[in-house]
């Protein structure tokens, strides 16, 4: 993540730094899209995106698109933070969430009234959050990228009918 800034302006620590590895996976959120990696020696799918499996070793492994479904492993109401922007929207809802592929991923949980029905395992699907430049970060119905600086994030929601 970036902590680097312009003169002038505040650190944003939660821009990404993307690389030539991991690109794809940068490009596909911009397209509204959620990449894991598979294994192609022991089948085993992972998250975050690592150049190897962090089961069997190989590197015989590939982008794959994910569902955008999970459920809900645990989460954490953030009241209290000082890095910028982070304290400004607070509170916020860390969480941890099974993808419907298997690996476990670190999120945040969007949406209004969320916390009041939060439960472990329930349906969440994905969306993602617009950051960058010009963009306060706040909303969480923006996909698209620029040559701006602007990354679409993944995040998460409660699945339509989860909380009846």
């Amino acid at each position: 993540m970036s902590g680097g800034s312009a003169a002038g302006e505040q650190a944003r620590f939660d821009l990404p730094e993307p690389d030539a590895f991991t690109r794809p996976y940068w490009d596909a959120a911009a397209e509204g899209r959620l990449l894991i990696r598979r294994c192609g020696a022991c089948g085993v799918a992972h998250h975050y995106p690592r150049e190897f499996c962090p089961r069997c070793w190989s590197e015989d492994v590939a982008w794959e698109r994910a569902s955008g479904r999970a459920t809900l492993y645990t989460w954490s109401v953030v009241h209290r933070n000082d890095l910028p922007p982070f304290g400004a929207r607070v509170p916020y809802v860390a969480a941890v969430v099974d993808l419907a592929e298997g690996p476990r991923m670190m999120t945040e949980l969007v949406g209004l009234g969320v916390t009041e029905r939060l439960r472990i395992g329930m349906a969440l699907e994905v969306t993602f959050r617009l950051l960058g430049p010009g963009v306060d970060g706040a909303g969480a119905d923006g996909v698209g990228a620029d040559g701006g600086g602007r990354f679409a994030v993944p995040v998460f929601r409660v699945s339509a009918g989860a909380g009846e």
